[in-house]
């Protein structure tokens, strides 16, 4: 069979299997049965591996990098964080060969991952699939090692964390649009953080719109980039529980539930709100340029912007405001900062065009308490700053008042 009559005959489906669902020997075989029932119902599996389990675990990405703690993004430093996905495809390909299953570890090289050469972050230029085609047309399993690929030239990089997801989509977009099921330790994508809302329940369905926003907003539901790639494709995606099967199906068919707006809850802490304005009455013109100027220059990444007469308003990491200060050193502006605050976000479909849910925000956490210092929102997203001390109370109140308890 020709690579050409596999990508038109075969259903193909990518299979992504995160560390902490190949952490252990009987994690492994759970994922490996998973392939095989893929196999049983006629499909076609091309399987994406992440780093096995999670630090202290001696291939988990954390601890490889541990091996060397001072080594800047470059070439040396991808080429040992990518052995822990190359170890984990390996591994799991003699799982799979243990069990009659035809298996072959490759690289994100070897299956026709080409990127950029931004190390430590690169961004897939193309996808070469003939190979995965001609394996699954000899009737062997490919196992990728998610999180890499190779620049033109040849030399690994590394897609950021939690690549893996790209991995697999960009597979999936390359190969025409097939199938993804992403497996994880949880029962697919959830109304909040389980650990910190206790009510969280997982979501039956949600568009790829709402997943891509849940994701750029913190929540840990898949890599936000994979899910920018999944919306812009219109990818047929699902996040699943290894255990259970039970998750959640990515349809940007579902019908939109107006009367509960809000499908899930996102929360980031550790950011540090600045205000921006002008020295003197009037100020220098141009400054606002200037500015936001001098922070592309830093690689300073900055959120929940806000532009108006009174100034610039953001909110950066905590841990990047220091070099924030530096950058904005010697320009005609002063800075006012608060440390310590959290990002909470809510996403659903159903608020584009409905009114009013800025209020309930406010509503609902006005009645519990919590100061809001800030606030943005789009289309289908409403982001409030609040002090970390109070975002615990901020997310289970929202929660509550949207109506996403179980």
């Amino acid at each position: 069979m020709s690579a050409q009559a596999a990508r038109d005959s075969l259903k193909i489906v990518v299979l992504k299997f995160g560390g902490s669902s190949l952490a252990t020997a009987e994690l492994r075989g759970l994922a490996a049965q998973r392939v095989m029932d893929a196999l049983r119902s006629g499909h076609a599996p091309i399987v994406v591996a992440s780093a096995i389990g999670r630090t202290p675990d001696p291939y988990a990405t954390d601890s490889l990098l541990a091996l060397a703690q001072t080594a800047a993004d470059g070439p040396n430093r991808d080429l040992l964080l990518a052995c822990g996905e190359t170890i984990a495809a390996a591994v799991f390909a003699e799982v799979l060969e243990s069990k009659g299953v035809k298996a072959l570890a490759l690289t994100g090289a070897q299956a026709g991952i080409t990127t950029d050469e931004s190390h430590g972050d690169a961004a897939i230029r193309s996808v070469d699939a003939r190979r995965l085609l001609d394996l699954l047309a000899a009737g062997v399993t490919p196992i990728v090692a998610g999180f890499q690929g190779a620049t033109e030239d040849g030399i690994i990089t590394t897609l950021g964390r939690g690549g893996s997801d790209l991995t697999a989509v960009a597979l999936a977009d390359a190969l025409g649009n097939v199938p993804v099921d992403v497996y994880t330790d949880v029962d697919g994508v959830m109304t909040a953080d389980p650990r910190r809302v206790t009510d969280a329940h997982t979501i039956a369905s949600l568009t790829s719109e709402e997943l891509s926003e849940l994701a750029s907003h913190g929540a840990r539901v898949m890599h936000d980039k994979a899910a920018e790639v999944a919306h812009r494709s219109r990818l047929t995606l699902r996040v699943r529980g290894l255990k259970s099967g039970v998750g959640t199906a990515i349809d940007d068919d579902a019908e939109i539930d107006r009367a509960h707006p809000v499908t899930g809850i996102a929360a980031v802490d550790g950011y540090t709100f600045v205000h921006a304005s002008p020295e003197g009455a009037g100020g220098a013109s141009g400054w606002e340029r200037a500015l936001f100027k001098s922070l592309a220059e830093e690689n300073i990444s900055i959120d929940c912007v806000n532009v108006n007469a009174a100034g610039v308003f953001f909110i950066v990491a905590d841990a990047q405001f220091d070099a924030t200060e530096r950058a904005l050193a010697g320009q005609p502006i002063s800075l006012r900062a608060r440390r310590g605050c959290a990002k909470i976000s809510i996403v659903g479909a159903g608020m584009r065009g409905t009114p009013g849910v800025v209020y309930r925000v406010v509503d609902a956490l006005s009645a519990s308490g919590v100061t809001i210092i800030h606030s943005t929102d789009s289309n289908i997203t409403v982001s409030v700053l609040v002090p970390g001390a109070q975002a615990s109370v901020a997310e289970n109140a929202l929660h509550e008042y949207f109506g996403l308890k179980g």
